[in-house]
């Protein structure tokens, strides 16, 4: 069964998030009080509502407690709207509670009024962005926790040729290798000890936010 997402707040990060979850199967009930921006989720949203969500009334027809999370996604436009929202969601039964910040100050507020998850789209976003200008061998990378990423990198030319065995990534780093894409666009295969990595080929890694830098600094020296 698909699960339903409430997201309210449909601004450049609440519409591409929309989006994104729509085409994964999920059922969108997409909420703003902007009528035009209503419009442009309906073409990809199972649903798409205009109404106020600070609204106690309002937001209530949504049924938030029925859904599987609800998104408050309100941005910038309304600092004081984000918190009542999160507040009412709560105080609904949403069983999953997922806020936007901005700054610290209104992510300690959001805690307080028992938003599950806190999240800041453009914060995360510099940071990635930060990891893939200083070090051009990243491909991709997914925050699994605060201090913990998913990524793929490129094979770096001191790893050609060698086996994981040899590298000693998890002892010297503190990195797992998880899968190996083949030929950096084919299929990810699950990695073997003994066998020698290939230039062409990416790895898929965990590792915290200091790894990187450090094997990019071993692979220049």
């Amino acid at each position: 069964m698909s699960q339903q997402i409430l997201i309210i707040g449909l601004g450049q990060f609440g519409m591409s998030l929309a989006r994104a979850l729509s085409e994964k199967g999920a059922e969108i009930l997409a909420v703003d009080s902007r009528k035009n921006l209503v419009e442009e989720a309906s073409n990809f949203a199972t649903e798409a509502i205009v109404a106020d969500a600070t609204d106690e009334a309002e937001l209530a027809k949504l049924e938030p407690g029925k859904r599987d999370a609800a998104v408050c996604a309100i941005g910038n436009e309304s600092r004081e709207a984000s918190i009542i929202c999160t507040a009412l969601l709560r105080q609904m039964g949403t069983p999953l509670v997922i806020s936007r910040a901005t700054d610290k100050t209104q992510q300690r507020i959001l805690q307080l009024v028992g938003a599950h998850q806190i999240i800041n789209p453009e914060q995360e976003f510099g940071r990635r962005f930060a990891n893939r200008l200083l070090y051009r061998d990243i491909v991709t990378e997914t925050s699994l926790s605060e201090d913990l990423n998913l990524t793929e990198i490129r094979t770096l030319p001191s790893m050609a040729g060698k086996t994981l065995i040899e590298l000693s990534l998890p002892k010297k780093f503190g990195i797992l290798v998880v899968g190996i894409r083949k030929n950096a666009k084919g299929k990810i295969i699950q990695p073997s000890p003994n066998e020698p990595l290939k230039a062409e080929d990416n790895l898929i890694i965990v590792a915290n936010d200091a790894a990187i830098p450090k094997l990019s600094e071993e692979n220049l020296a």
